[in-house]
């Protein structure tokens, strides 16, 4: 979870650079919750759309809640309220991560096949180092190769996929990897909140512009969600957001971003582990080869000087 302890905004840091010491159980601990918990999400908001949520009313209800419970906690614990500027720096941020970025993805996921979608988010670190290197942090040799070994054991894990789908979710599906990377980025930038007020900020206003589009488009439950759907919904507000969106928070202000979306590698093996073990699915030799190729990606990253 992210760290309200450091007395440097993150806005302060230079590009090149993050902090000399952080804490590096902290770092295992944030790493762990974006493998693990983003991971075990894909099933997660799969379950919560078939039980009725609709996809934007169900991540607006999802961001707002959770930002709404992280900014009263702070709030209570002495927090100050952020600034006009923070609060607008975390709504720039709130809608390039979470509206566009996560929303491009679960549009697309209505109708691109699950195999493109995780191969498209995969090139989630590959877009931070190009945006990395051009704020002045490109990746050492050891993250190249991490980067490269990685994304090539992601197009394994996906060998066979059915490629097809409509034009305009490939848009979305391209279009949300790249802003997701570009806002990671440029957050360190942007005179953000100092610590989880940051990731709260984001939350609430990224939560809003969600409901926002969500009345758009008419969206409505027409009735209750199924009880496996709420349980998804409410795995989705506490250990989704809360958790791993405020661990994604840490990493970004405390690692190189190479490191801090090696995530994108490591979901998708999650996600297959999960349903071969959940939901009866088969994993094939090369999905096999796929996750050796992808932890050997992992460990060299994790390695790699910050």
């Amino acid at each position: 979870m992210s760290s309200a302890t450091s007395s440097i905004p993150a806005a302060a840091l230079p590009a090149e650079s993050t902090p000399a010491d952080p804490n590096r159980g902290m770092l295992l601990f944030c790493l762990f919750a974006l493998y693990v918990v983003w991971g075990s999400t894909y099933l997660a908001i799969r379950w919560a759309l078939q039980g009725g949520f609709p996809p934007f009313l169900m991540a607006g209800l999802r961001f707002s809640l959770a930002g709404l419970i992280l900014y009263t906690v702070l709030r209570v614990r002495g927090y100050a309220n952020p600034s006009a500027r923070e609060w607008g720096a975390g709504a720039l941020i709130g809608t390039l991560l979470l509206v566009m970025g996560n929303g491009g993805v679960v549009f697309a996921q209505q109708y691109v096949p699950s195999g493109v979608a995780a191969l498209v988010v995969g090139s989630v670190p590959l877009w931070a180092a190009l945006f990395g290197g051009l704020f002045g942090q490109w990746p050492g040799r050891a993250e190249r190769w991490g980067l490269a070994i990685g994304f090539c054991g992601l197009i394994l894990l996906n060998l066979g996929s059915d490629m097809s789908g409509n034009v305009w979710a490939a848009f979305a599906l391209l279009v949300g990897p790249i802003t997701w990377a570009f806002g990671s980025i440029w957050s360190r930038k942007l005179p953000m909140a100092q610590g989880l007020m940051s990731t709260a900020t984001q939350m609430l206003t990224g939560g809003a512009l969600f409901l926002l589009i969500s009345f758009l488009l008419g969206e409505r439950l027409t009735a209750l969600p199924s009880p496996r759907a709420l349980g998804a919904y409410f795995y989705l507000v506490f250990f989704g957001s809360l958790v791993a969106f405020s661990a994604y928070g840490y990493l970004l202000r405390n690692a190189r971003p190479a490191l801090a979306t090696s995530y994108a590698y490591v979901n998708p093996m999650v996600a297959v582990l999960l349903g071969t073990f959940l939901a009866g699915e088969s994993l094939s030799t090369w999905g096999m080869l796929a996750m050796g190729a992808i932890l050997g990606s992992v460990v060299l990253l994790t390695r790699a000087k910050r």
